[in-house]
């Protein structure tokens, strides 16, 4: 009779006490027999095997553990297993039913970029799947995420081929709704730096920082890779007695003294100057680059 109970458990995270808890919460069928439930929570230790953390036998539709920092700690992916069975006859069980996996942690959205060297700003998500308890009264209830960038190119001793908006991210306490219950982004570009260097791959790191708590002061949530696709960069040139080539290939010749505008961009504060000098002396007409301011 209990074989085909749909139990259905799933986890929410929950501040219990100003602690983070995760909520086992699974429907109570409409059985006429007393039922009492045995939950299992467990962890993923490693892919494909899990180790149980907490066992309890209830009345209740609900079950609760603890984020200690301990057994059950930021970056676990967490399941709660619910078997039913009747109070009078233990014997009778429902099969055992599992929730998915919850996350908890810091998640990035999305977990890997692959972005090109053209100027285009792509938004970075950062989210907290638990809620942030705030510690003390002088505390705002925020976690405060120190921004990196690495490159993992170890054959180009260069900077990152990336750039990010902030250095630092606040993760302020908010209700918890669809998986997420902390949010900030940050916007992520590559960086235009006139070499062929290839396509290259960084990564994002994120760092809580100034925390006394245990379960958030031992974390360090997951690297966000991001490779950036090399694309060739517009040349331009004035050289000798001035001949000019642009951007787009077409040849000047401009042998006039006096200050020029080279180049301006039409969609950032950006543009050269030249100062032009006579270094052709009585026979020739001539000007030579002699001086050059650049914004």
């Amino acid at each position: 009779k209990l074989t085909s109970l749909t139990l259905q458990p799933v986890i929410t995270p929950e501040l219990v006490q100003g602690r983070v808890h995760l909520k086992c919460t699974y429907s109570r069928p409409s059985s006429k027999l007393p039922l009492q439930y045995v939950v299992v929570w467990s962890r993923l230790s490693t892919p494909g095997k899990k180790e149980q953390i907490q066992r309890e036998t209830t009345l209740q539709s609900f079950s609760y553990v603890e984020m200690n920092g301990v057994n059950l700690r930021l970056g676990d992916t967490v399941f709660c297993t619910v078997t039913a069975f009747t109070r009078d006859t233990p014997e009778q069980q429902s099969l055992p039913e599992e929730s998915k996996g919850f996350y908890a942690g810091i998640k990035f959205l999305p977990e890997s970029l692959q972005i090109a060297e053209d100027g285009k700003e792509h938004v970075l998500t950062i989210l907290s799947t638990v809620p942030i308890a705030c510690p003390g009264h002088d505390d705002s209830c925020k976690i405060t995420l120190q921004l990196s960038t690495e490159d993992l190119d170890s054959q180009l001793l260069g900077p990152p081929d990336i750039a990010l908006s902030a250095c630092q991210v606040d993760l302020l306490q908010a209700p918890c709704s669809e998986s997420s219950c902390a949010a900030a982004a940050l916007r992520v570009t590559a960086v235009t730096d006139f070499a062929q260097d290839g396509n290259r791959v960084s990564r994002i790191r994120a760092e809580p920082v100034g925390w006394r708590d245990l379960l958030w002061r031992a974390y360090a949530p997951k690297d966000v890779k991001v490779t950036v696709r090399d694309l060739p960069t517009g040349n331009c040139y004035s050289f000798t007695d001035p001949h000019i080539i642009t951007f787009d290939g077409w040849r000047y010749d401009n042998y006039k003294i006096g200050t020029f505008l080279l180049c301006r961009s039409v969609s950032r504060a950006f543009e050269v100057h030249v100062r032009q000098w006579d270094c052709g002396g009585h026979r020739s007409a001539t000007a030579c680059n002699c001086g050059v301011a650049a914004r």
